[in-house]
């Protein structure tokens, strides 16, 4: 897969979207406009792509954590999603490389 495309998302309502009103889901890198994301799966699954929405997770936050050795922060780790709607008549088969 390309740099900017990490993994398809494979959950229930992601897979009731795709059947229904013919979106994916995707993870992508977390810095990648809408653009470069279209550009990706366009190249990727070979299909034209009508519409792009993306969310972010994470936010950065930092959590506390107490353990034996004392309080340690972590931060939370930021990942962004993408959901493409794929023009009429086209469709991706995410399950062909499982």
């Amino acid at each position: 897969m390309s740099a900017i495309i990490k993994r398809p998302l494979l959950t229930e309502k992601a897979t009731n979207d795709s059947e229904n009103n013919n979106r994916f889901a995707f993870e992508v890198d977390h810095r990648a406009n809408k653009l470069q994301i279209k550009a990706a799966i366009e190249e990727l699954y070979g299909v034209s792509i009508e519409n792009v929405r993306t969310m972010r997770y994470g936010g950065g936050k930092a959590k506390r954590k107490y353990t034996a050795r004392g309080i340690a922060e972590q931060r939370n780790s930021i990942w962004k999603k993408a959901i493409v709607q794929v023009a009429e008549g086209e469709t991706i088969d995410l399950y062909d490389n499982i």
